[in-house]
């Protein structure tokens, strides 16, 4: 995973851009990268063409030796920076056997020989399927000069365009590249490519999907009756050797990694199933051993925290190494600016959860680690948030799904790429595996839902999930009912973020939000003051309307609001909102 920004200026009837005037924008584009090196700190790379200015700073996960950026094509006419991991790269090779000359052992490197492929039909969506991964990216293709941009189906991977006061336009890994330089920036839309010779002028969308409504989905085999019991075990084992295979799929890797757990499900399973492939290297088909046959751990919180102890106890029976790592009230908010500084918004849910992620970050990075797997995803897949215990019918339950499965990009995808990549460590997500999606999201909704059974007992959420899993985990971490990762590191976080916030913005200035920030005005004095912080950091008005502002209880969004009445007028993204559902405090 890496960072790059691009220029392009195609609008000169065919002419170069002028010596004197290319000199200016290689200049001015390298600058622009250097804000986001924290992403790539193992090497800088930069094209420049007629009408086109790549630059990209890059981690070295896959080939470290060959794999630099940016990457050029065999027949030297095709330039490529890209962000992510292909992960079904070595399939892709062998698909173009003869028929195109591999430079490098980069993973990114299967996308010039698909765009050689595709061009001339154009068809970049069905370019787009053929690849399994994360990524961002921007194609110069010099002999025609064209650009192709694309981002993965959910966005796992970041993406920013902007347009300067010259009509160039630019694209970023961060948003603090083309803030100060683009009068307009937007968030490039994930699913979505731009192909420049194309007669749309925006984002075209290629991420498309039958279970996007429900009445596709509706039928699906059950997994289990009225009572709770299991109809159908072809359906859990359907999830469970998707996860697995995703998992394997994603230890694609020649450096150390490890795995973020905090012992709640999702992270126990990914850690569970990692621990699993571990031992071999995957990239010779289990034919090597691992070249780090021991697999780390790491868990973030106070003293004592829930998550603390949960993590423990799944570790030993999954047998990681585990680290702790211990932070104090007071650091993570001496952090605070550092951490809206590079994850990009002043959304309260994500601050609240990506410092304590930033703090072991750096941690993580001092040990030597470049990569971390996650357990991102799993709640906008099964429906894991306490508040679709309120969900009134399958309907709508499916529906909010989808809709959360949108907004990913926005809030948790973010959360965890930025945090991480802020010390330079990759987070890869096999819930957001491309085939996985497809099978969670396909699966009856009926099966998903916390309903009241014949017996009387409630069904706790993700319950098809810890049935596939219930023989990799400990009983009470496979039944461990959700905390949100916010509350999960010490209730005290939370607790002292409300306080420190009401005391540090006064009434008198909360009464003035809306003049002080009229795009997007604070619901809340926490949102105030972390958006102060981020004003100082992103003053343009583009900066402010990229970052999401809709109310919701314990991460929901607003749509689901009208699912109990009691929520009309709550805006707490805490899961302890949801009264008569969450069982444990701390």
């Amino acid at each position: 995973m890496c960072g790059f920004v691009g220029c392009f200026d195609l609008a000169c009837g065919g002419k170069p851009i002028a010596d004197g005037l290319r000199d200016e924008l290689r200049s001015q584009v390298l600058e622009m990268s250097k804000k986001i090196r924290h992403r790539g700190p193992d090497w800088s790379g930069v094209y420049t063409g007629d009408n086109a200015i790549l630059s990209h700073e890059r981690l070295s996960i896959v080939d470290p030796l060959s794999g630099k950026q940016p990457l050029v094509s065999d027949d030297g006419k095709i330039i490529l920076a890209a962000n992510g991991e292909i992960y079904n790269h070595k399939e892709i090779r062998k698909s173009f056997e003869k028929k195109y000359q591999f430079r490098t052992g980069s993973d990114c490197e299967v996308i010039l020989a698909l765009y050689k492929k595709y061009r001339s039909s154009k068809n970049f969506k069905d370019m787009m399927e053929e690849l399994s991964g994360i990524f961002a990216f921007a194609l110069y293709d010099s002999e025609n000069d064209t650009y192709l941009i694309a981002r993965d189906e959910i966005g796992v991977i970041p993406l920013y365009q902007g347009w300067d006061k010259a009509g160039r336009y630019f694209v970023a890994s961060e948003l603090k590249s083309l803030e100060g330089e683009c009068m307009t920036i937007e968030e490039f839309p994930n699913g979505c490519y731009l192909y420049s010779a194309a007669e749309e002028t925006k984002p075209v969308r290629w991420y498309e999907r039958d279970w996007e409504t429900y009445d596709s989905v509706k039928n699906s085999a059950k997994a289990c009756d009225e009572k709770g019991d299991i109809i159908n075990p072809s359906v859990i084992e359907k999830v469970k050797n998707g996860l697995e295979t995703a998992v394997k799929s994603q230890l694609m890797s020649d450096v150390p990694y490890g795995v973020l757990l905090s012992g709640g499900l999702d992270s126990s399973i990914i850690a569970a199933i990692t621990q699993k492939y571990s031992k071999k290297r995957i990239e010779t088909d289990g034919k090597e051993n691992a070249w780090w046959p021991q697999l780390h751990s790491f868990a973030v919180g106070l003293e004592g925290s829930p998550d603390l102890l949960a993590a423990k106890k799944a570790a030993d029976y999954i047998g990681t190494v585990h680290h702790e790592v211990h932070f104090t009230i007071q650091e993570a908010l001496d952090a605070l600016p550092d951490v809206i500084y590079h994850i990009e918004t002043y959304d309260i849910t994500t601050v609240r959860a990506s410092t304590p992620m930033y703090l072991l970050a750096r941690v993580i990075k001092s040990m030597g680690i470049k990569m971390v797997l996650s357990g991102e995803g799993s709640d906008e897949l099964f429906g894991g948030y306490l508040y679709f215990h309120k969900a009134p019918n399958a309907k709508e339950f499916h529906e909010e799904l989808v809709r959360k499965m949108g907004k990913l990009h926005l809030y948790d995808c973010l959360r965890a790429n930025k945090s991480l990549m802020a010390w330079g460590v990759e987070g890869r997500v096999p819930f957001l595996d491309k085939d996985f999606i497809d099978i969670a999201m396909s699966l009856n909704p009926a099966d998903k839902m916390s309903i009241l059974l014949s017996d009387g007992k409630q069904r706790v959420e993700k319950w098809i999930l810890r049935k596939a899993f219930e023989d990799m985990l400990p009983q009470d971490i496979c039944w461990r009912q959700k905390e949100q990762f916010s509350d999960g590191v010490g209730y005290s976080w939370i607790d002292t973020l409300k306080k420190m916030t009401e005391e540090k913005v006064s009434d008198a200035e909360f009464a003035r939000r809306e003049n002080r920030f009229p795009v997007n005005p604070p619901k809340t004095k926490e949102e105030y003051y972390y958006r102060e912080i981020y004003s100082s950091l992103f003053p343009s008005d583009s900066a402010a309307k990229v970052v999401p502002h809709e109310a919701g209880v314990a991460c929901s969004t607003a749509k689901a609001l009208e699912w109990d009445a009691a929520w009309k007028n709550m805006d707490e993204p805490s899961g302890r909102a949801i009264s008569g559902v969450h069982d444990a405090a701390y």
